[in-house]
């Protein structure tokens, strides 16, 4: 019988030594900690990148009111564009795109990568000019005296109750604020009596100026946001492009919620002037931080007409790449 109590106890201290161990439990600060100390850990990741001034010169660009949004359209109406015009230029915008998708091709094949986003961000920004012009052309609304943020306390409180007219019931009725003309009673009064006046037409120089720059503009977009997401791809170590990733898009994210902000600041036509000069600056800062990172890659060569080897994938002057062929 003690062969079998040695098993025995053999078993039982075999069984003790595999028993699960308590997990320690986690504190409440330590919970509320968690998604600062992650946040902190992917922002030093991104920053240790050598490729974090063009990721930030991407995340810049998105900080403009010069695109096809519900900002610039709602501005065109303003200036008396009508819906047709818009679909047009918004089919010329994304031909343009097209073309900047062709261009990224050709270039990077014949100039390398990193050249390409330094030639597409200067087509873009020579583009942008034009809208930066276009603020100061007749026809431009733009007026610095009228203090946005008047408009926005004057409509968040002062609060006036519109005006009313009596029905034929006795009942007061709203009257229209925008002019037209009281059918609820049958009669075709119109709401503001005076003497009609037809507006003048807008000169469509400014707002023409204005789209010209944005379509054209579209062809070094489209090709430096390619360079710069092919950049991240090739040279970011594989083990942290998720967490790369995910950082360049919370920035741009970032930059495209200022720019709403910016707008809500400033929502009147006579500011939307403003807003086009600060964001032809946002995409010269942005196009001087990648300017600063192609220097910093290639150096004296940045500059050199030189045609690479086709069976290179990418500059293999790049700081810190990881990528293989």
């Amino acid at each position: 019988m003690k062969p079998a109590e040695g098993v025995q106890l053999i078993v039982e201290k075999d069984v003790s030594g595999f028993e699960p161990q308590q997990e320690k439990e986690v504190g409440c600060a330590a919970r509320v900690a968690e998604p600062f100390i992650t946040f902190r850990d992917g922002w030093v990741a991104y920053y240790n990148q050598p490729v974090f001034l063009a990721g930030m010169g991407l995340a810049f660009l998105y900080m403009t009111v010069l695109g096809f949004d519900c900002i610039t359209t709602g501005y065109a109406y303003t200036q008396g564009l009508s819906g047709s015009v818009l679909s047009l230029l918004m089919g010329a915008s994304a031909v343009t795109g097209i073309m900047g998708t062709v261009a990224f091709t050709w270039l990077r094949r014949k100039c390398g990568l990193i050249r390409t986003g330094l030639i597409s961000g200067v087509a873009q920004f020579s583009c942008l000019i034009l809208c930066a012009i276009s603020v100061f052309m007749p026809g431009s609304p733009m007026d610095l005296t009228v203090s946005p943020f008047a408009d926005i306390s004057a409509r968040l409180f002062k609060s006036e109750p519109l005006p009313t007219i009596a029905s034929p019931g006795g009942q007061p009725e709203m009257a229209l604020a925008t002019g037209m003309p009281n059918v609820l009673n049958g009669s075709t009064t119109p709401a503001h009596s005076g003497p009609e006046m037809s507006p003048e037409p807008v000169p469509l120089i400014s707002v023409s100026l204005l789209f010209a720059g944005v379509i054209a503009a579209r062809v070094g977009l489209w090709s430096f946001d390619l360079t710069v997401t092919q950049l991240l791809q090739e040279n970011v170590v594989e083990s942290e492009r998720g967490i790369i990733n995910g950082v360049q898009n919370s920035m741009n994210y970032l930059l495209d919620l200022l720019h709403f902000i910016m707008v809500i600041l400033a929502p009147n036509p006579e500011a939307f002037g403003l807003l086009v000069l600060i964001s032809v600056s946002f995409v010269a800062m942005g196009h001087i931080m990648y300017f600063r990172f192609a220097q910093k890659s290639l150096g004296k060569q940045l500059f050199a007409c030189c045609t690479p080897d086709p069976k290179a994938v990418s500059d293999s002057s790049l700081p810190g790449n990881t990528s293989t062929v």
